[in-house]
């Protein structure tokens, strides 16, 4: 099982690539191989989800599954599978970012790896940190939430 936690300030070039941090590198050595699924999170908030692959496969099948008659499920179908790109770290321990995928998220040079357990976040910094400062929720909070202490 994943473990991917923190928060990573990372670059990537010109031609999209970007090197994983060392530390989450071994994590997805040890978790995946280095192959990973690259997606575009279905919120509104425009950052990707970088899964590992066998958690991507475990997760696949119930994206499929939806009722695609079902507008909301149709949207994230589109967004989820039709954005999936399926690669592999390579030996200096970087991937390419498709291009659709960096403009869905607006993603140039400053970016931050976010870890989030069983997958990452990829997010440009500029709407990381622009998402940390907002200070209001108009969302009610889940029963779940009611019940946790920090």
């Amino acid at each position: 099982m994943s473990n991917f936690l923190g928060s990573h300030a990372i670059n990537m070039d010109a031609k999209g690539r970007l090197a994983i941090p060392a530390k989450v590198r071994e994590g997805l050595a040890h978790a995946c191989g280095g192959r990973i699924v690259l997606t575009a999170n279905a919120d509104e908030e425009r950052c990707l989800l970088m899964y590992p692959e066998p958690e991507w496969e475990v997760l696949r099948p119930k994206i499929e599954a939806l009722p695609n008659m079902n507008k909301a499920a149709r949207r994230l179908q589109r967004l989820l599978l039709g954005n999936a790109a399926p690669m592999e770290l390579d030996s200096a321990g970087r991937i390419l970012v498709p291009p659709t995928l960096r403009s869905y998220a607006h993603l140039e040079k400053k970016l931050m790896l976010i870890g989030q357990g069983k997958k990452l976040e990829l997010w440009s910094e500029e709407r990381w940190f622009a998402w940390l400062d907002e200070s209001s929720c108009d969302e009610d909070m889940p029963p779940e939430m009611e019940a946790l202490s920090l």
